[in-house]
């Protein structure tokens, strides 16, 4: 089976990328814009068509949270419009997408885990350009699954746990905030939980949307204060509210995604988050 994978280079590309060897009855293209510019229509459908590309992963995206507010023309750029011309390129050769999608695609103020079916309502320029991408994908794809997942992380890339575990070593105190609450989640688990649901997928199947982070809740803070303990730092991590930590963009305050349609439709178990940033942050 032929794959393409965009965005390589980004934290969940990088994790398929060291997948590969497991995965030998699939024959992986991984691209970033070097190999295959997503923005530009003709060549992503000459690239799918030429490769006879089977399933497209689309890891790509613009994730600059922050500059997305002042930067809205490129964010749509690559998180709307590209998606549509990946849409349409699989619906010709009837190849599946999957689209990697946000828990910011939602409002943040609920009280329990929000499902496939809660209304959308993003509040940052990022949100709103992923819920357009899967827009596109819903009305340019004829097969296809939209995974939303929440504060991605990986050994790969810039990210929250490098941070932390960088900035412990020399810093006496960190900052962050406890009143936001979601779930990490390692890219290593969704990689390879995409590529085992792949082959369980209804060869008629539209498009869908599922859910997937890692198992159990936990607020920035939190997520500080198990990277400290795991690694043995000496840093103080000091919790603070939102309001005293401002950003470009808001946040969801809570974004905690239920799963159980993922788990209940391809049978997959997903590890907690504890457990798999240990796993992480031994790679690290």
């Amino acid at each position: 089976m032929n794959i393409l994978v965009t965005g390589c280079q980004g934290q969940l590309g990088s994790e398929l990328r060291d997948l590969e060897k497991s995965y030998p009855q699939y024959k992986f293209f991984f691209t970033d814009v070097k190999e295959l510019d997503i923005t530009q229509e003709e060549k992503v459908q000459k690239f799918v068509k030429s490769n006879k590309i089977e399933v497209v992963i689309n890891c790509a995206g613009y994730t600059a949270v922050d500059k997305a507010e002042s930067d809205k023309s490129n964010a749509t750029l690559l998180n709307a419009t590209a998606v549509k011309y990946l849409a349409q390129a699989s619906a010709k050769v009837n190849a599946l997408l999957i689209h990697i999608s946000t828990d910011y695609v939602f409002e943040g103020k609920s009280f329990k885990p929000y499902t496939e079916n809660d209304t959308a309502s993003p509040k940052s320029i990022y949100g709103k350009t992923k819920l357009d991408g899967e827009i596109e994908v819903i009305f340019n794809a004829k097969r296809a699954l939209i995974f939303r997942t929440s504060w991605l992380y990986s050994s790969h890339g810039k990210n929250f746990v490098k941070t932390i575990a960088e900035k412990g070593k020399t810093s006496p105190e960190l900052k962050v905030v406890y009143d936001q609450v979601g779930t990490p989640t390692y890219a290593g688990d969704i990689a390879k939980a995409i590529l085992d649901i792949i082959p369980k997928v209804p060869s008629k199947i539209r498009t869908e949307i599922y859910n997937y982070s890692n198992e159990g809740v936990a607020s920035w803070y939190d997520f500080a204060q198990a990277i400290a303990d795991i690694k043995k730092l000496k840093c103080h991590i000091e919790p603070i509210p939102t309001k005293d930590f401002p950003t470009d963009a808001q946040r969801p305050f809570y974004s905690i995604l239920s799963k159980a349609r993922v788990k209940k439709d391809f049978g997959i178990t997903i590890p907690h988050w504890r457990k798999s940033l240990e796993v992480c942050l031994g790679k690290i």
